[in-house]
């Protein structure tokens, strides 16, 4: 049966995903700025009569938005409707590649062709077991090749977290409570092992470039202004505001209570942050609102930071309805 599937997903490679597709708008200022704007991006490449795009907005040229592409061929939607008939119904995006072959500019006319690459065997993962899906879309100006777009997601039958197994109580009492499945635990190398050993404590630490004193978070080996690799720390004061958010209701983690806020929170000090907002209902969190650092313990080896919404008033679910790691 297993044979059977990954022969009939195999026979899908190399065709068509999308067919002619076509950008909805020209590349355009507007959106470079907006770009620009929203990743703190200042280069005085994408500005002025000689502007071009930052070569990593190459997939917003080709985005449908809602009402989507008319020229998607059905040969992926047939991909996806056979793994989601083996079980495989959860989808998360796992990376993507691009090649830049040349700038675009202000006026191209985007057009572009999408291939199913690659399905995966069949691959067992801590979310679940299914199969990674690549697709390729060929960008183009005319007839000239500018770019490429690897996209790659897992489609995957969820993994259900182990339960320790309660007695069998008597028939008058309550059953005992499942025990709770753990978050998932950051990743923590070299280059960011400082952070973490700041918020164990309790302290917000931010990188601070020793030749030039550019602040950054999170944190990297080397300055991104300057380029110099010594750095030093500030402890942020904890005062920010949500600077974006989401509410997050799918997919439904073993570990997590959706729905919950996650902000990207603006610190007084100029850097931001992923993290959780709470103190208040997820629907109340507001673009602005003001937040104040906090440290949530998650269980006896994990505490993250989260930001609490400082509303005079506000009162609503908190940390439990779930963390993310920034």
């Amino acid at each position: 049966m297993v044979e059977d599937l990954s022969v009939r997903l195999k026979a899908y490679e190399g065709r068509p995903a999308v067919l002619g597709g076509r950008g909805k708008d020209p590349v355009n200022a507007p959106m470079i700025r907006h770009w620009c704007e929203a990743m703190g991006d200042t280069s005085p490449a994408y500005t002025g009569p000689g502007a071009v795009a930052p070569p990593t907005m190459l997939q917003v040229w080709t985005m449908g938005g809602l009402s989507g592409h008319e020229t998607r061929a059905p040969a992926y939607d047939e991909l996806l409707a056979l793994l989601d008939d083996a079980g495989c119904t959860s989808v998360v995006a796992t990376d993507c590649e691009q090649e830049y072959l040349r700038a675009l500019r202000p006026g191209d006319e985007i057009t572009f062709d999408s291939v199913i690459e690659s399905v995966s065997e069949r691959k067992t993962t801590r979310l679940g077991t299914g199969h990674f899906v690549t697709t390729r879309m060929d960008v183009r100006v005319g007839d000239e090749l500018v770019g490429t777009h690897r996209f790659r997601i897992l489609k995957y039958a969820p993994a259900h977290a182990p339960r320790t197994p309660a007695p069998t109580p008597p028939p008058s009492t309550t059953p005992a409570p499942q025990e709770r499945p753990r978050r998932p635990r950051p990743v923590v190398n070299r280059d960011n092992s400082g952070f973490w050993e700041g918020i164990s404590r309790h302290r917000l630490l931010i990188q601070r470039c020793a030749d030039c004193a550019t602040l950054r978070l999170p944190w990297l080996p080397g300055c991104n202004a300057c380029g110099s690799a010594a750095w030093d720390t500030v402890e942020a004061s904890g005062e920010g505001a949500v600077y974006s958010y989401v509410v997050m209701h799918h997919p439904r983690f073993p570990a997590f209570d959706p729905p919950y806020a996650v902000g990207l929170i603006e610190l007084v000090e100029g850097v931001r942050m992923v993290s959780n907002v709470v103190g208040v209902p997820c629907d109340k969190v507001r673009i602005g609102m003001p937040v104040r650092l906090e440290f949530a313990r998650c269980d006896e080896e994990l505490e993250l930071p989260v930001f609490r919404a400082v509303e005079a008033g506000v009162a609503g679910r908190g940390f439990e309805e779930g963390v993310v790691s920034a």
